[in-house]
């Protein structure tokens, strides 16, 4: 970059920092390096003109009141463990991280929790917990997700096979809009229906309507013990089935399925003795306190009618142990490579049809692709396996990838359950939702960000602003 530019850019981060006055402000390329990408590594990130760190609502509104009188780009990012790239820096833009955001609030009359959105996803359960509550929602990455990366993508996870997802437990929030408004969306109440729901209209899109500075969030009293069930079987169409009969008669608090390709990572790694031989291993938890066990039977009752190879209840410890196999799923694949990370969905009696052709998509492409899933609610996780160091196995990679998304769209299914369009993700969008949704979905954007400057090129292409 000739010395032009960088006098244009000096002269930007001197009226920015004057802009922003306390606010924290870096703008040395070694600073910025790890906020340009989330997890999803996108090779196309820009480098920012400089990424800024608020503390408060104040703080990003003044940051918003500047990129618009300066038609500059900003990118909202919570702890950079997305997985679509929704969190990529743009050329010359803002990346405002929430990381330093992080008050809570516990409410214990009204089961409440009021929170900034840097908090981890993990520290605001270990609030909760310490006054005898709980936050559901549980993304297998909990422990290092961001609060308000969660509602930006409405993240699901574990348990909410039984207990929903993250737009489930948001009854309020506090937004800041591209022109640095700040507006209240719903509130501390259970039951509020006046006028349009803005509030789900902003849990779940990305960053692009606004930046999330608050979010108050429902609790639950502290749940039950749950039990845990474990099945190998000798064939994923018949994990499938069983999956399929379980959640069709009762509504397990958990229902995961690894592939054998998953299950050998997660044994490489732990060395709990896993079963390597079996095509699929499906882990099940009921927290129904019913004394007679109806749906802890059921669920074995299912497994044997599905020709498992071995069914049987895991003493509380090495049911733990198995939760957290399937939490490890993901980074121990990503030890055989690079990954491009799928998190598509299918209606339930879909799921064998999903799997069998996700496998012979990886046969017909030549690449390894893990298959780990929220199975209780179609939302699955095929994990394809890169080796961007081969041209010719990335580009078949990346061909798999779209086959992938494709076909959850022939089966009915979505392109992503829970981590977002992002960037990745969206040539595929308007096979998913067609182009008249598409459009309603463009005037919405442009109503809210008519310069186009939050989050471009994730979910709309980069010029979705003024009509």
């Amino acid at each position: 970059m000739g010395s032009g530019a960088e006098h244009g850019e000096s002269e930007l981060h001197g009226a920015l920092r004057a802009a922003l006055g306390d606010v924290t402000v870096l703008a040395e390329p070694a600073a910025m390096e790890p906020y340009r990408r989330d997890r999803a590594l996108d090779p196309d990130a820009g480098v920012p003109l400089a990424v800024v760190l608020p503390e408060s609502t104040a703080d990003v509104q003044a940051v918003m009141r500047w990129a618009s009188a300066h038609g500059v780009p900003v990118t909202p990012r919570g702890s950079g463990t997305g997985l679509s790239g929704g969190a990529t820096a743009v050329e010359g833009g803002i990346v405002l991280g929430t990381e330093r955001m992080r008050a809570i609030r516990i409410d214990v009359d009204t089961r409440m929790a009021v929170v900034q959105p840097g908090l981890l996803n993990a520290e605001v359960k270990a609030a909760a917990a310490a006054h005898g509550l709980w936050y559901p929602p549980d993304p297998a990455s909990f422990e290092i997700c961001s609060i308000g990366g969660n509602a930006a993508t409405n993240a699901g996870g574990l348990c909410c096979v039984k207990y929903g997802v993250t737009a489930d437990y948001v009854l309020g929030a506090e937004v800041v809009l591209a022109d640095g408004r700040a507006v209240a969306l719903g509130g501390p109440r259970l039951k509020d229906v006046a006028g349009l729901s803005m509030l789900a209209l902003f849990v779940g899109s990305e960053g692009t309507l606004g930046v999330i500075t608050e979010l108050t969030l429902r609790l639950l009293p502290a749940p039950p013990p749950a039990r845990t069930v474990v099945a190998w079987f000798g064939s994923t169409e018949r994990a499938a089935g069983a999956v399929v009969a379980i959640a069709s008669r009762v509504r397990p608090s958990m229902l995961e399925y690894m592939d054998r390709l998953s299950v050998n990572a997660v044994e490489d790694v732990l060395g709990m003795g896993l079963r390597r031989d079996a095509a699929a291993l499906v882990v099940a938890r009921s927290d129904d306190q019913h004394p007679d066990g109806a749906e802890i039977a059921a669920m074995l009752r299912a497994f044997a009618d599905h020709g498992a190879l071995e069914a049987f209840e895991a003493e509380p410890a090495a049911g733990e142990r198995f939760a957290q196999a399937r939490r490890m799923a993901i980074p121990a694949v990503e030890r055989l490579g690079p990954l491009l990370m799928e998190d598509v969905g299918v209606p339930l009696p879909m799921l064998a049809d999903l799997i069998t052709g996700v496998e012979a998509i990886a046969a017909a492409r030549g690449v390894a692709i893990a298959f780990i899933a929220h199975a209780g609610d179609g939302n699955t996780h095929p994990l394809i396996v890169d080796d961007p160091g081969d041209p010719g196995h990335a580009a078949r990679a990346r061909l798999a990838y779209g086959e992938v998304m494709e076909l959850a769209i022939r089966l009915g299914g979505t392109i992503t359950g829970e981590h977002g369009v992002g960037r990745l993700k969206r040539p595929w969008l308007v096979d998913q939702i067609g182009e008249d949704l598409l459009g309603i979905s463009r005037r919405v954007k442009r109503a809210l960000d008519p310069d186009g400057i939050l989050n471009p090129g994730v979910i709309f292409e980069a010029d979705d602003g003024p009509a």
